[in-house]
Formats: C-alpha cells, sequence, structure tokens
C-alpha cells in the first residue's frame, strides 16, 4: 500500500494526461506487420496500427505457432497498474498481477487454442473484394479504458449496477479496467475499422466458484454494412438483413468448434444490440449457452461516427467454451502452471486435434471453514468474496453463504460464510489454513468494519 501511494504520488500527475488522452478514442497498444503462413491471421491491410499510450515504445516479436502468421509487433509500454493505482482505486494487488499474464496469447494455452480456432474460422471464410482476410484481428488492446468507452459510448445507464464499485475494478472515477471487450468498440470504429475480431482479458468483482474468476477473457467481432450496399434508406429497414447474415456466420463458426450440433436462437436483451439473441447449444445432453450477439444499436454506430450504416456485433467468453469443450473443471486450472495441465494441450494447434479433452489429475482434500459476522444491510456478497480472493488467492475455490437472517428486536444483519480452501499441486495444512482464516478475520472486520461473531 505504501509502494502504490508512493509512486501515485510521484508519477500520476506525469501520466495521467498522456493516459487519458491515449485513451479519448485510441486506446490500443499494438502495430503489427503480418506475413502470411497457411493463410490464417493475415489483416487485410497487412498492419494494424492504433495510437500509442506513450511515446516509448519496447519491441517484441510474438511467434505464434501451428498454423498462424507470424506476427511482427511492436508494443507501446503502458503503465503499470501499480503505477496507476490511485488513492481511491478499488484494485488489489492480486488483480494487478493478472494484468500483464495475457493468457489469450499464450501458445497452446486453452483459451489460445480457441482463440486460434475462431480467428481461423473467419480467415478462411471470409474475405474482401482482393481476395485477403476480411476481418481484422486485435488481441493486444490496453485493458486500462475510460467509462466513457466501457459505459457512456454503448448506452449504459448511469445508475447501470455494472457501473458501481462493487461490480468494476477502478483505478480513479474516470478509467478502469475494462469490464468487458466491448469497451473498444466505438473505438476501432472512429478508427476507421468495420470488420474487425478482438480478443483480451477484462475484469469483474464476483463470486468465488469452480466457474467464476475476477479476470476472464472475452472475445468479441463486428461487421459492419452500408445501407447503400444493402440497398435500403433507413436501420430499420437493414435490420433484418444484417440479423439473417450474423445468424449465418455465428451458426458456421461455432459448427467449426463444436462440429454438428443442434442449435437454438434465444431472444434475449443486452445494452449495446437491438435485436439482441444468445446462441445455444445441445452438447453432451446439454442445451448450453455459447455467446451473445445483435444488431447494433444505431447510436453506438452514431458515438463511433458512423451515419447510414448499420451492423452486427457478438461476444463470447473464450474460458466458457473452454470449459465446456476441454471438459475443464475449474475455472483456477487456466491460470495454473502445473505441466500435469499445461502438457495436455501443447501442439493442439499445429495437429488440428479437435477432440482433446482435460483429463483430471490428482484431486487434493478440501478444508471448510466458516466465518459470521454482523453487518450493515449494504453489504455486498462481491465485497466479501474481494477479500478472500485478497487474502487466500486461489487457495479459497468456493466461498457460499450458508445462513443469513435479521435480528427481530435490534434488526441487526447477521451472515455466515463458508470457505472451501484446497490447493490444486498439493495438500493444504491444518496450520497453514488456519492461518488464512485468521487473517481473513482480522480483514474482514477491518475493511469492511462488521463485528466478528
Amino acid at each position: 500500500i505504501m509502494r502504490r501511494h508512493a509512486v501515485t504520488t510521484l508519477l500520476v500527475a506525469s501520466i495521467m494526461a498522456v493516459v487519458n488522452g491515449a485513451h479519448d478514442g485510441s486506446s490500443t497498444v499494438i502495430r503489427s506487420t503480418l506475413r502470411r503462413r497457411n493463410d490464417v491471421m493475415t489483416s487485410p491491410s497487412g498492419m494494424i496500427q492504433t495510437t500509442p499510450t506513450r511515446e516509448h515504445t519496447h519491441k517484441g516479436r510474438l511467434q505464434l505457432r501451428g498454423g498462424e502468421d507470424t506476427v511482427n509487433t511492436e508494443v507501446t509500454s503502458a503503465p503499470t497498474i501499480e503505477e496507476l493505482m490511485g488513492p481511491t482505486s478499488n484494485i488489489v494487488m492480486a488483480i494487478a498481477s493478472k494484468v500483464s499474464r495475457n493468457l489469450h496469447n499464450k501458445v497452446d494455452h486453452p483459451l489460445q487454442i480457441i482463440k486460434t480456432w475462431i480467428s481461423q474460422h473467419f480467415t478462411d471464410t471470409y474475405a474482401d473484394e482482393n481476395g485477403a482476410p476480411l476481418f481484422e484481428k486485435f488481441d493486444n488492446l490496453s485493458p486500462i479504458v475510460t467509462t466513457a468507452m466501457c459505459f457512456d459510448d454503448l448506452l449504459t445507464p448511469p445508475d447501470h449496477p455494472s457501473r458501481s464499485r462493487s461490480d468494476t475494478y477502478y483505478l480513479d472515477d474516470a478509467r478502469l479496467l475494462r469490464s468487458h471487450m466491448t469497451a473498444h468498440q466505438t473505438t476501432l470504429l472512429r478508427q476507421g475499422r468495420r470488420s474487425f475480431l478482438f480478443a483480451g482479458d477484462v475484469y469483474r468483482r464476483d463470486s468465488v466458484d469452480a466457474c467464476h474468476y475476477p479476470c476472464f477473457h472475452q472475445m468479441d467481432g463486428v461487421k459492419i454494412y452500408k445501407w447503400q450496399d444493402l440497398g435500403v434508406s433507413s436501420h430499420e429497414e437493414a435490420i433484418p438483413i444484417v440479423l439473417e447474415d450474423l445468424r449465418k456466420t455465428l451458426a458456421g463458426m461455432v459448427a467449426s468448434i463444436f462440429g454438428d450440433v443442434e442449435m437454438k436462437w434465444v431472444e434475449s436483451t443486452f445494452p449495446f444490440t437491438e435485436p439482441s439473441l444468445e446462441l445455444e447449444i445441445l452438447f453432451q445432453g446439454k442445451w448450453l449457452e455459447v455467446l451473445g450477439c445483435g444488431v447494433m444499436r444505431s447510436k453506438i454506430l452514431e458515438n463511433g461516427g458512423l451515419f447510414e450504416h448499420t451492423g452486427w456485433a457478438f461476444g463470447l467468453g473464450l474460458e466458457r467454451l473452454a470449459m465446456i469443450l476441454f471438459q475443464v473443471p475449474d475455472i483456477r486450472l487456466f491460470w495454473t502452471d502445473d505441466d500435469r495441465f499445461t502438457s495436455q494441450f501443447v501442439g493442439a494447434v499445429a495437429s488440428g486435434r479437435r477432440d482433446l479433452k482435460f483429463v483430471p489429475f490428482s484431486k487434493y482434500p478440501m478444508c471448510y471453514k466458516d466465518v459470521s459476522f454482523w453487518h450493515t444491510a449494504e453489504l455486498h456478497e462481491n465485497d466479501v468474496a474481494e477479500i478472500v480472493r485478497g487474502i487466500c488467492g486461489d487457495l479459497a475455490e468456493d466461498v457460499t453463504m450458508v445462513d443469513q437472517f435479521v435480528h427481530p428486536k435490534t434488526q441487526r444483519h447477521s451472515s455466515c460464510y463458508r470457505i472451501c480452501y484446497r490447493a490444486m499441486d498439493r495438500t493444504l495444512t491444518n496450520e497453514e489454513v488456519d492461518a488464512l482464516q485468521d487473517q481473513l478475520c482480522v480483514a474482514l472486520a477491518s475493511q469492511l468494519n462488521v463485528e466478528l461473531r
């Protein structure tokens, strides 16, 4: 904490203007020259270029295997999360440490495999009038965005729960760690992009269990049409044409990943699209939702500088697809460097295998500990989960509220949470679990102002 405030005092004045300026409509950090190999992952122009966030850069070379392009990257050095955390930040170091991991770009990682298959499908299937891949790809966009990018440009109401500090990680009042990849949509539109895919890490305060993690990865796609090219003169006339293309495109993409599965479209509601749909597949006897999509609202296109255009957009969770397809039972496994996990996916892209199934290794025993306390009615479960993650890290497998009541006389609120401790690579001792539980109780009392029972 002392280091964070010291760095903030010295640096925030000099970098605020640069970072805020970099995110007012040009937030991405990658300039890439792509060389063709097997016609995969090559942008139509051969160049992806956006405005750097700082004046100096460091150069790196990203080698992608298994049929992907070789991407020469000159990546702009953005300020670290530690440097940018100010006095009003609600980002803990456990979250800050995830920012540079970029699992979706780690060769042979399950998330990189899914991302590559999706990108490859679009490259193989859709070409422009010159025969070059139609869809540009971005997977190195800065996770630090403005509230305008993440919410305002996407028509999120001012009182929407997603804006609250119980749901979102804020650096300060104006900047945050993106809570969805759609935050980059209008920025890319303003840069002249019309058909593009973009993937990255996103951050949300959430519950603790096998399917939820505060950092996960999404992949979005957008395709824009001119009304003139569609032979229409209004957004309303364009909707059925664009919607039909959306259904056809995404059905083909999902089939390329899951094979010949039964699909169904379900009407839904999203702030960014109207009409909105979810695509579900029948997989191993269960209907599972795999993505959300819809026709972009005309106001969002206008926010991106586009008039007399209509487009579609989709978004999906890479962890969700990987957990379904590879049968990974616990989302924490994606963050492990344990060779018993990582070795199972080596060469998947290069070999073209689509039948990979994760084989669980030995499961270590779990240990349960309860904590009960009096609290105010305003306490949010995500605040409890965040403290558990901050103290226990990935040793906390699950946090469940097992009891809650209001005292009939004093009207005081009481809750009991059960924490399941379990490591994925070893057996925890009673001593270290007890030590973690003691630290957790102290943190809950001091940070949430609760009274332990």
